[in-house]
């Protein structure tokens, strides 16, 4: 049974506060495999104090300094990997063969990619005036993290602070602790100063609150439900800090008649499905030329049929169960609200796969589900699901696939595929979406990633997530 009862803070991992913990639950099996103890505000004050005392002589290093200190944590990270996909595969779930080349490896992967843009970073430049900007590291950041993709999601909140001068507090997913523990680990290996990272385990409304609203916090970086991300900017709102946010998503796969139709239909079922459907950027809502509709409809069907789903501990291309009961519950009820609004079900449907071995029929499995012929009046249509749940539309013109696609109140990614140039700049531009993927391509390391409307503001990753970190300031050249 694994104990984590201690908080990284000011370089050492120290007792909480308070007696409070949570058990670690696997959702394979839905055992116990651990126990977190959670912190409060007092853990959160004492965090944020080391983080800005750090601060007063960490936000001085200069970017070489910064760059050494980055280049040893990249030295040591591919040791851990191993160690990292394990803990996320016990503790939400992601099948052994994704949890090391996604998971475990987004914190390789945006770390190599942070290194290359401080690298480029200049952090002077001289304006057409005469004057010079500066960007300088805002301050002491708060950051919150979730547990369906928990590394990437540091990486790309710890990294961008560390490579500016900034110094932090992560609350990673409470649900989550033991990637988070490593990551720690390594950080603290890399031998970054005391109180410059410091890590408090916790719920939302203690230490995420607490964080948010704290006056000796300059900015707070969140990832997670638009709904919590509400919550954290009206929070923070009373201390002017600066918020950044990734939320929900309800991506559009549009599918034109000239693409391969399939290579994108079974390519945007796996994706969709692909985490268990638990990627706030999936692809979610596939709408489909009607002239080829009826065959993307067997191609689907096909595809969810063949969808494996099993143990996570076991290397493949299966998927693996939901997070946990109540994601379970959430999905459950969506699937129902899909069928009983009128929605035609394709494949899948209620309750758990068939043929699950006994170990597992009481983990938080459920079936590959597609629903076809939704309209826009449906709930499914509108709800970010978070299950490996798809729906299916037509439509008759270029016009129609752009109004349907940007018909939600989120805008993360897009996903496009046809086999003309010319339509997929010209539709790309018109989609309301932070991020496009077009032909099955997506963009990689170091390349910004947000959304528009209610996905978010700010962007992570590369040149771009290092922006939110900064402040700028002008000053006049020197002159007696």
């Amino acid at each position: 049974m694994i104990t984590l009862d201690k908080f990284y803070i000011n370089g050492a991992w120290v007792a909480p506060d308070a007696p409070k913990t949570i058990p670690i639950l696997t959702p394979s099996t839905n055992a116990r495999v651990g126990t977190v103890s959670l912190g409060n505000a007092v853990d959160v004050d004492r965090a944020v104090a080391a983080a800005k005392t750090a601060f007063e002589t960490f936000s001085l290093t200069t970017k070489d300094e910064r760059l050494a200190l980055l280049r040893k944590l990249a030295e040591l990270t591919p040791a851990r990997l191993g160690d990292l996909a394990a803990a996320i595969t016990m503790e939400m779930g992601a099948p052994a063969t994704m949890s090391r080349d996604a998971q475990a490896d987004a914190g390789l992967g945006h770390l190599e990619a942070f290194i290359a843009a401080l690298e480029a970073h200049d952090e002077e430049e001289i304006l057409p005036n005469g004057d010079i900007v500066s960007r300088e590291p805002i301050g002491v950041c708060g950051l919150i993290t979730p547990w369906n993709w928990p590394i990437n999601q540091i990486a790309l909140k710890v990294i961008p602070a560390l490579a500016t001068g900034s110094t932090c507090v992560l609350k990673p997913s409470e649900h989550t602790p033991l990637s988070a523990q490593i990551y720690a680990e390594l950080i603290h290996e890399a031998g970054y100063p005391a109180g410059v990272f410091n890590l408090v385990y916790g719920d939302g409304p203690s230490v995420g609150a607490a964080l948010s609203r704290h006056p000796d916090v300059a900015m707070m970086s969140f990832t997670g439900s638009t709904r919590a991300g509400s919550a954290v900017s009206v929070d923070a709102a009373a201390t002017i800090k600066r918020v950044t946010l990734e939320l929900g998503g309800k991506s559009p796969n549009v599918i034109f008649a000239d693409a391969d139709v399939a290579a994108a239909v079974a390519g945007g079922v796996a994706e969709c499905f692909y985490n268990t459907g638990q990627s706030c950027n999936a692809p979610t809502k596939m709408l489909v030329e009607r002239s080829v509709y009826d065959r993307a409809l067997s191609i689907a069907r096909a595809a969810a049929d063949a969808q494996a789903v099993g143990d996570p501990a076991l290397k493949g291309d299966h998927i693996g169960p939901l997070f946990d009961q109540i994601q379970y519950e959430r999905v459950q009820e969506m699937i129902g609200t899909g069928i009983n609004e009128g929605s035609r079900l394709l494949a899948g449907g209620l309750g758990r796969p068939d043929n699950l071995p006994p170990a597992l029929q009481t983990g938080w499995f459920a079936r590959p589900t597609v629903f076809c012929d939704v309209t826009p009046d449906m709930t499914v249509w509108r709800k970010e699901i978070f299950g490996p749940v798809l729906i299916i539309a037509p439509f008759a013109t270029e016009e129609e696939a752009i109004a349907l696609a940007n018909d939600t109140e989120y805008g993360l990614d897009a996903y496009l595929w046809t086999g003309n140039e010319a339509r997929a700049l010209r539709v790309a531009r018109r989609l309301r979406a932070g991020g496009i993927h077009i032909n099955g391509r997506a963009s990689g390391y170091g390349s910004p990633f947000g959304g528009f409307k209610q996905s978010g503001n700010g962007r992570e990753g590369g040149k771009f997530g290092l922006d939110d970190y900064l402040e700028i300031k002008v000053r006049p050249p020197f002159a007696l």
